[in-house]
């Protein structure tokens, strides 16, 4: 018997790589590559070729479950959905909607998401959020109010246009794989790779300038470029003048900036910051991209808005190989937050404190009493959880309690709630503290689409069944309303989209079946509209069709080192893992190469601290201490160590400083110490 290929989107980065899934008899049975993809063009990255393995793990959650003293009790269906209807509603009931906070998924479908964050609101409760507060928030906030946008505004295909790619916060190579192959495309076609980063990574090795800045000084690297692009007359003068406003007023904030300045304050040479500015300015196609390496920060949208800055002043949007890139971490990171799975907004960025909006979704809905105005994000939550204002949460496929910060806080946060829902694949250290645990499909186990990181909206049909009684997302969704009283009477994913459709403006033409074989990219308002690859081409969504120059100024990081925490440490990816580890850490094959957790230190830093690389080491911040390997590398500018967050322990280490509108933590940068362990 032949097997049958089924089409699908990887479930880790948001580069949003195709490939087939090989059934047969019901079961996966292996993968086939997708050489006409778009974006992979066949390509694999590691974890993409270990997807696989999670399917038929034992660790899956077949049942339902529900607490019974230090245990679990495995219960139907329909006992869950009533311990469910029970514990929100008594919150609801005796302290209001604004005591229940819902959680959201970036691993979740668009139609999940979307029907996630109308089973809140129609509640009544405003706090609904997603795990892309901890990664791309400030991205929401920043190119919506510089760019008019929340978007990457150039197809990932397009670097391979570009003269000079500017690559800043972001190790892709390693976090990205598949997206260094049109670095390499472009590199080999005579374009200029300038990276700027704490670390000596696989993707500096394409570096042709390498810039080592000090953890939390982007936006004084980023002025300082923007000051020599306007001090030498490189400015892109006639874009100014047609398509922004207030350049002006950064002309005036941007004097300070020096090169000698921002020297003394990023530890970057003078002269390599000239370079650079130079290399982007005068280069005919200049593209920006950037990850969590920019935006988890206490002034990440600071430095969101200083990227759109550097590219307004050059005039580097609106053509090919131009632009600004934000590398979403998550499969469905851009899709969460397009159908509203934010705090601040409903889908499509519908303004959350805008009675337009409400009144919009209440007719489109049929449902009267929406709320308004801006909910807890997903770190106020925890907060809210921990002062007894949050009395219950549902939680859809995330895990709080490994990937918020200081995560111990989180933990007792979440254990202080009097209910607590969690659905997912895996018992996490989240699904641990529940009150009632539910079994969800994974991606290959139901149909929908997701958006990756480049507004490429693409289907990934149902391969296979889920084990157990375990459920699609959208089924569980559906059931809990029906629970509650609401008509959530959504027979499949493909009649959800049809409401995405009529609601979400960018979403309109996007109908299931214009979506074979690799989707369209928003915004695409109609059945006619073949979908925008470049953003901006015609202008933009402000006032007066201009982009604004938006002037920020260097401030350092929340929490500085002292005589007891004297480093810096910052944390990001490995490329064998992803996220919180529950997917990857069950993958036999990426396990087997990367089983704990360890502590880069520059080779100085460890010699006058006695340790040797592969010695245990003692991480202590102020929030706690774990313990480590030691990998000692001439990589690491001195006073900076760096760990990999996809292993519980390292988010006990790092602070709860929050950036004040986005509310992303600043995960990049804690004050520890280390010790040698005996």
């Amino acid at each position: 018997m032949a097997s049958v290929l089924v089409p699908t989107v990887c479930p880790y980065c948001a580069a949003g790589c195709g490939f087939f899934i090989a059934v047969q008899k019901g079961r996966a049975l292996g993968i086939e590559y997708m050489p006409d993809h778009p974006v992979n063009e066949g390509a694999l990255c590691s974890k993409g070729n270990a997807v696989l393995e999670i399917l038929d793990h034992p660790d899956r959650l077949r049942t339902p479950l529900r607490r019974k003293g230090d245990g679990w009790e495995r219960i139907s269906w329909d006992e869950a959905l009533d311990l469910i209807a029970k514990g929100l509603g008594s919150a609801l009931k005796r302290c209001g909607p604004d005591s229940i906070g819902f959680l959201s998924s970036s691993k979740c479908s668009n139609e999940e998401n979307y029907l996630f964050q109308k089973l809140a609101r129609s509640i009544g409760c405003r706090n609904v959020d997603s795990c892309a507060r901890l990664c791309h928030a400030p991205s929401v906030v920043g190119l919506n109010r510089t760019l008019g946008a929340a978007g990457m505004t150039n197809p990932i295909s397009d670097i391979a246009n570009s003269k000079c790619i500017f690559i800043i916060g972001s190790n892709l190579a390693e976090n990205h794989p598949v997206l260094s192959r049109w670095v390499h495309r472009a590199r080999d076609a005579g374009a200029t790779v300038i990276v700027a980063d704490p670390r000596r990574t696989h993707t500096t090795w394409m570096a042709d300038t390498f810039l080592p800045l000090k953890p939390g000084t982007d936006v004084a690297l980023l002025n300082g470029l923007a000051h020599v692009i306007i001090k030498e007359g490189l400015v892109n003068r006639s874009y100014i003048e047609e398509h922004t406003r207030g350049f002006e007023d950064l002309v005036a904030a941007m004097v300070e900036y020096t090169p000698e300045r921002v020297a003394d304050v990023t530890g970057i040479p003078a002269g390599d910051i000239v370079r650079a500015a130079r290399s982007y300015a005068k280069s005919p196609a200049s593209v920006i991209l950037y990850s969590m390496g920019i935006t988890q920060h206490t002034t990440g949208t600071d430095n969101v808005q200083a990227i759109a800055n550097l590219a307004l002043l050059c005039g580097q949007l609106g053509r090919k190989g131009t632009g600004v890139m934000p590398l979403r971490g998550q499969n469905n990171v851009q899709g969460a937050c397009d159908m509203g799975a934010l705090a601040e907004f409903y889908p499509g960025y519908k303004k959350a404190d805008d009675p337009e909006t409400i009144r919009l979704f209440e007719a489109g809905w049929g449902i009267e009493g929406l709320p308004l105005g801006k909910g807890f994000a997903a770190t106020e939550m925890i907060e809210k959880a921990a002062e007894g204002r949050l009395r219950a949460m549902y939680i859809m496929g995330e895990d709080p309690a490994s990937s918020e910060p200081c995560s111990q806080n989180a933990q007792t946060a979440l254990k202080a709630l009097d209910f607590l829902v969690v659905q997912d694949i895996f018992m996490t250290p989240t699904a641990k503290l529940a009150d009632v645990v539910l079994p969800a499909a994974v991606w290959a186990e139901k149909d929908g689409s997701y958006t990756s990181t480049e507004r490429r909206v693409q289907w990934s049909s149902k391969a296979i069944e889920p084990p157990g009684s375990a459920l699609s997302d959208l089924d569980i969704i559906c059931r809990v309303a029906g629970r509650m009283g609401l008509d959530f009477s959504y027979p499949d994913a493909e009649s959800v989209l049809a409401e995405i459709n009529r609601l979400v403006p960018q979403y309109g033409g996007i109908t299931r079946e214009r979506l074979d074989p690799h989707g369209l990219v928003w915004p695409c308002p109609d059945s006619c509209h073949p979908g925008t690859p470049i953003l901006h081409a015609g202008g933009f969504k402000l006032d007066g069709g201009r982009a604004a120059f938006v002037p920020v100024r260097y401030r350092p990081p929340a929490e500085p080192i002292s005589s007891e925490y004297p480093f810096i440490l910052t944390t990001g990816r490995v490329t064998v893992h992803h996220n919180a580890g529950s997917m990857t850490r069950r993958s036999p094959s990426l396990q087997k190469r990367e089983p704990d957790l360890f502590l880069e230190v520059n080779l100085k830093d460890a010699q006058e601290l006695d340790v040797a690389d592969g010695d245990e080491v003692t991480v202590a911040s102020g929030r706690g201490e774990t313990v480590a390997v030691a990998r000692l590398t001439d990589g690491m500018k001195r006073g900076v160590v760096f760990m990999p967050f996809h292993f519980s322990r390292t988010n006990i280490l790092t602070s709860e400083f929050t950036d004040d509108e986005a509310r992303i933590p600043e995960f990049k940068v804690s004050a520890c110490k280390i010790t040698k362990r005996d």
